[in-house]
């Protein structure tokens, strides 16, 4: 008797090397929870990965500013809606801490680790960089911590994957340093097991962790999502078995406090979640948008891992108050 057919199952994902190595991820685990699957992958490319000319605050600015509605995952909601991928694989804090009523989250991997991470040429922290010095950063919100404990340092923005932007502390006009999310580099396999060092090309670059309660990580930071069609009962059964729920608790809470506070990607906010005895504690750091000399406001509460929602109101009325 012949097996019956797989069923298919095609998966859209930008074509980056850490997109392609977390869709890598996201195809493993459903291969060990559903072996009777034929996973596929498209591969779309975003406005963010075609307009490297640009840097992020130009989406923002003119007449149609586009980077607060996802410019790294419009094109794979195109494709969804369209019916030409079944699912999307996103980092998720590139997606938007709103959907279209048309998708939905199916699931939540469980998180990497949410550090940032500092990367130069010599061993540095970001305490002991030299005067003046310049460190390049894809993020508002890395930018404004860094500029808040360090207000010497120059700030340059830098686009690109993640190895381009590691290798802008070599070349002819290197820079003083680098920051970026560890769990990309842990994903390419790009810094060692202890997270002190990485090996590109001929050169030995030095790697610094950020203590998370104190520079906050974004929100998202470090999770894969997938996003489907939200009536699409074939599809959304089989993402449940993926779902992480410690990770889902976590990352509601982080991207309704974000909603609530009407933060985009352009909005300097810091947050931090962990769980502990059930418990689900939260710390904010909000700076100012228009006001860079002013002190970022900071918040901290605690709820039950089971009312993530809660937790991100209370915090948000919090920092509305004070500010």
């Amino acid at each position: 008797m012949s097996k019956p057919p797989k069923e298919t199952l095609i998966l859209g994902t930008r074509g980056s090397e850490l997109a392609l190595a977390q869709t890598g991820m996201v195809t493993r685990l459903l291969q060990e929870t559903h072996p009777h699957l034929d996973i596929r992958r498209k591969i779309i490319a975003t406005t963010g990965d075609k307009r490297l000319d640009l840097r992020l605050a130009d989406f923002s600015t003119g007449e149609n500013p586009v980077l607060d509605k996802g410019i790294f995952i419009k094109e794979l909601e195109v494709a969804l809606e369209a019916g030409e991928i079944d699912a999307a694989v996103h980092s998720l804090k590139d997606v938007p801490s709103e959907l279209s009523s048309a998708f939905s989250l199916a699931a939540v991997l469980a998180r990497a680790a949410v550090e940032d991470v500092l990367v130069t040429r010599e061993p540095h922290t970001l305490d002991s960089l030299p005067a003046g010095a310049r460190v390049g950063t894809s993020s508002v919100r890395r930018a404004r911590q860094i500029k808040w404990l360090r207000p010497d340092i120059e700030i340059v923005e830098i686009r690109g994957n993640v190895p381009t932007r590691v290798k802008k502390v070599l070349g002819d006009e290197p820079l003083d340093a680098v920051m970026l999310a560890s769990a990309g580099l842990v994903r390419l396999g790009l810094v060692n097991a202890a997270l002190s060092r990485i090996h590109m090309d001929t050169h030995t670059l030095y790697v610094v962790v950020m203590e998370p309660d104190k520079f906050l990580p974004a929100a998202g930071q470090g999770a894969i999502a997938i996003e489907t069609r939200r009536h699409d009962q074939r599809v959304n059964k089989i993402f449940p078995k993926i779902d992480d729920p410690d990770t889902r608790a976590r990352v509601t809470a982080e991207r309704e406090f974000l909603r609530l506070l009407g933060a985009g990607c352009q909005t300097p906010v810091g947050v931090r979640t962990w769980i502990s005895d059930e418990k689900l504690h939260m710390t904010v750091r909000v700076f100012s948008e228009s006001d860079a000399s002013a002190p970022p406001v900071e918040a901290s509460h605690t709820t039950s891992i089971y009312t993530p929602k809660a937790l991100a109101t209370e915090l948000a009325r919090r920092v509305q108050a004070q500010a």
